[in-house]
């Protein structure tokens, strides 16, 4: 399975913030759209990526007047990044060695989509459910 399948299953949306934007007003973004990581853009070119590790992280070094802070200052700007035809297999081995759960997607500088460790868990669970039902299929009839 690529990650063009991962993406047509959960849908190409990706909230994206500036890197202007508070810490506070950031953590409030990822508690309204419920995700774990916020895609940093500026001029539509992806610049960073801040994930709620990178917020406790920040907070535990500089105290909470880090929510103060632009999200420039804690973002991560060595941003890992996968293409749609890369295999959901070869995606969850660079997240497992790297320790990453989110990548972008992104296509000739433009980004696509992004991928959580929760989507590729997903789509192995669905592969394995898939083989099981073939397999009972070809145990049942023969």
């Amino acid at each position: 399975m690529r990650i063009a399948d991962v993406l047509r299953n959960k849908g190409p949306a990706v909230v994206t913030v500036d890197p202007e934007m508070s810490v506070s007003t950031l953590i409030g973004e990822l508690a309204r759209h419920n995700v774990g990581a916020l895609v940093v853009t500026e001029n539509d070119a992806v610049v960073g990526i801040v994930t709620e590790r990178d917020i406790v992280r920040r907070i535990h070094e500089r105290g909470p007047d880090i929510l103060n802070a632009r999200v420039l200052d804690i973002m991560t700007t060595s941003v890992f990044a996968c293409l749609p035809t890369d295999t959901v297999d070869s995606l969850a081995e660079t997240m497992t060695e790297r320790r990453i759960r989110h990548l972008p997607v992104i296509v000739d500088g433009q980004l696509v989509g992004i991928v959580s460790i929760g989507d590729v868990v997903k789509s192995r669970i669905g592969e394995l459910q898939t083989e099981r039902d073939q397999l009972e299929s070809y145990i049942d009839h023969g």
